[in-house]
């Protein structure tokens, strides 16, 4: 992986398509109207499939609405469409007539009813691609990234004008990039980030455009939407629409048949399988299943589609990790996470962002830089196999296998749900498995776990939120001490890495010393109070224990516990 690194560090790539016209994400944006009366005729076809009595039909509207008005009565967005009550109310009053009709009447008026419903609901996610959009906002994204990590900042003093850093110094991608962009040649590749920051979505975006290829879609939290500069650009971007708040049927539905029809038409896709940003700081250990299944659903499909006898475009899913020193929002997520966790028990800090603090804060964001490493991990199938650089699935012993298999019964391709289910596990075991092998240990993720594991041992009787209530005085670890156990963690990282069971970054190497100022300086470099640093004795100290705590959940689930 380090190879990959130094080899790919100052090199340009050209796209691998000819041109924006060519993309699929332009193509479906293109025939927009169209794609979206596909999506909604085949989510309406699915819920039918499922609710095939007039009763379970109604029952799912009514049970619809009834949510949709409860939404809007305690949650309402300013993305929220201006006729949202009026629509809502008219479908309810169309209910309210179904009463005293026979099943045989009602029938057709529910049906009409829902699938104005999910042709609504299939208008509201849809994106829409710009290219001129999609052109300036590349720019913008470039700009914004270089101030965030400092990337114009000046190598040496007085040099200003000169001798500056630019985003490949900073920005590192490291991992399986050519097979990545051979797999996006060969078929359509789902990409499935770990999921930190509200950052990440643009830096996904930044790596997509900066490695040559074309645009992806990508499902964007309705909530961004709410500023109206931010909703311009995302619409333009091809990005589609995803309401949390929406739980119904008819929603989710259509929401996954979006995905599914895109990515069967060959439209390149990002997930966060994990659904939402870590609250917790720790890579990701329960994927959503939902969307997950849509890469599945659509492979089938396209086997279903095609002869046996030619040859069938695969869909391959692209695991990657992205590694921050400092994850902005961490404070509010951990605060959130352990309120969540602890109920009473944690209460967190009030007021923590004055005027004076402001102030540093922007003084850090403009004065100080810091490294962000995106790690592409190998290609799979969506059963969850290896893929080779040619986009064959390997089988455990490294033998080409035919995915197509996987979907036959009785010689034929089949649909079977309760198969797929299983396949859509397989899936997300391997994504998680992956994301512990492919994460990339940096200097702030290894002081910050060996800080609070010592905490931890000091202080055994305590549970987690009673070591957060840990007085000043006993806020402080001699720093021999420390040293020590950071030397024996990274000798563990060592061989871990050695066995292909996790990475770390070349900045981990060398004089442990240096490794232990590196993470000190950088960890958490951006927050007001910071969650690590040294005190004028020398030794370890903390100025905020849950915040630590965060950082420190990043080397959680690799066992390094016993060697603190």
């Amino acid at each position: 992986m380090e190879v990959v690194e130094k080899k790919n560090k100052n090199k340009r790539y050209k796209p691998i398509l000819e041109g924006i016209p060519d993309w699929p994400v332009y193509q479906l944006s293109k025939n927009r109207k169209e794609f979206i009366e596909e999506v909604a005729q085949k989510t309406f076809a699915q819920i039918k499939k499922n609710r095939p009595t007039t009763k379970q039909l109604i029952d799912e509207l009514e049970a619809t609405v009834y949510r949709e008005q409860q939404r809007m009565k305690r949650n309402r967005w300013r993305a929220d469409a201006a006729d949202e009550p009026r629509f809502w109310a008219g479908i309810k009053e169309e209910l309210v007539a179904l009463t005293g009709k026979t099943p045989e009447e009602a029938q057709p008026i529910a049906e009409e009813l829902l699938h104005r419903i999910v042709l609504r609901y299939a208008n509201e996610i849809a994106g829409n691609f710009k290219p001129n959009s999609y052109r300036l906002t590349r720019e913008i994204v470039k700009f914004w990234f270089s101030r965030l990590l400092n990337g114009a900042r000046v190598k040496k003093f007085g040099a200003f004008f000169r001798s500056r850093y630019t985003l490949r110094d900073k920005i590192h991608i490291v991992g399986k990039v050519k097979q990545l962009r051979t797999l996006a040649k060969e078929g359509t590749v789902v990409m499935v980030p770990t999921h930190f920051s509200n950052l990440d979505s643009i830096l996904i975006g930044w790596i997509i455009h900066s490695l040559g290829l074309p645009a992806f879609i990508y499902g964007a939290g309705l909530n961004l939407f709410n500023i109206k500069i931010f909703a311009y650009f995302m619409n333009s971007l091809g990005a589609y629409k995803v309401d949390r708040r929406k739980k119904n049927v008819p929603y989710l539905e259509t929401l996954k048949f979006y995905s599914m029809c895109a990515i069967q038409k060959g439209a390149h896709s990002i997930f966060f399988p994990g659904g939402t940003r870590s609250r917790s700081g720790m890579l990701e250990k329960q994927l959503k299943l939902g969307l997950l299944s849509s890469t599945i659903e659509a492979q089938r499909n396209l086997y279903l589609e095609s002869p046996a006898t030619e040859p069938v475009r695969k869909i391959f899913i692209v695991p990657v990790t992205l590694n921050y020193h400092f994850v902005l929002e961490a404070p509010d997520l951990i605060d959130e996470y352990l309120s969540s966790k602890g109920q009473d028990r944690y209460l967190p800090e009030q007021d923590k962002y004055g005027s004076w603090q402001l102030l540093q804060f922007l003084f850090k964001f403009f004065t100080k830089g810091s490294n962000i490493s995106v790690s592409i991990g190998r290609g799979l199938d969506v059963m969850g196999n290896y893929v080779d650089d040619q986009g064959n699935s390997l089988d455990a012993q490294g033998r080409v296998i035919d995915t197509r298999d996987y979907f036959v019964s009785h010689g034929d391709i089949t649909v079977d749900k309760q198969r797929e289910d299983e396949y859509t596990r397989m899936l997300s075991h391997k994504i998680v498995s992956e994301y512990h092998r492919i994460n990339r240990v940096f200097a702030s993720h290894l002081v910050a776990f060996v800080a609070f594991e010592m905490w931890q041992k000091k202080h055994p009787k305590l549970d987690l939120f009673g070591l957060l209530k840990l007085p000043e005085e006993d806020q402080v670890l001699q720093f021999e001490e420390f040293r020590a156990a950071c030397k024996r963690v990274r000798k563990q990282i060592y061989k871990m890495k050695e066995e292909g069971k996790v990475y770390h970054a070349t900045h981990l190497k060398g004089n442990i010393n240096l490794v232990i100022r590196h993470g000190l300086d950088n960890v958490g470099i951006f927050h007001l109070k910071r969650p690590l640093l040294m005190n004028k004795e020398g030794n370890i100290i903390t100025k905020d224990f849950s915040t630590l705590y965060y950082y420190h959940n990043r080397l959680v689930g690799y066992d390094l516990e016993k060697f603190i």
